[in-house]
């Protein structure tokens, strides 16, 4: 396994930051050559699916991921409880974990923390590849979280 932490200070309540978070569609807007599709009823909470599609024309792959773990914000003030969002990743590429929490900050702000806990197949490639995977997995999740950010901060 390879893990990695992303963080990032948004200005932007928590509520807004998490529900932004979790409209899995847009996240297509931020990570380069991917596009979400949401495969189950309902989008959000424990047992949604849904898969980031990655590639340029027929040179891709499918990361399937299904929400185990949903907890929303309490609010949008100091004290008020972080969301949590955990994602299990069942794909043939890419598998393990992701989850991210959304702390409410004073002053309508908040800080997103990402981490992910996956491997890659052939699974010799993150043996071998581990420190290389997780330095240009915080490199685009650092951009796909500033890419997030810049669009909630313009929209507010």
């Amino acid at each position: 396994m390879t893990s990695f932490t992303v963080t990032r200070h948004v200005r932007a309540t928590a509520t807004d930051t998490w529900n932004t978070l979790v409209d899995w569609p847009r996240h297509g807007d931020w990570v380069p050559l991917t596009e979400v599709r949401v495969v189950t009823d309902r989008p959000d909470g424990v047992g949604a699916t849904f898969v980031a599609r990655t590639g340029l024309g027929p040179l891709g792959f499918d990361d399937p991921m299904e929400v185990v773990a949903w907890e929303p914000p309490s609010g949008d003030d100091r004290g008020d409880r972080p969301g949590r969002c955990e994602i299990v990743k069942h794909g043939r590429v890419v598998h393990g974990s992701a989850w991210f929490t959304v702390t409410p900050l004073p002053g309508r702000r908040c800080r997103v923390v990402w981490v992910e806990d996956v491997e890659v197949s052939p699974r010799r490639v993150t043996r071998y590849a581990g420190p290389l995977l997780s330095l240009s997995g915080r490199a685009i999740f650092g951009a796909t979280l500033r890419g997030m950010a810049r669009s909630l901060e313009s929209a507010g």
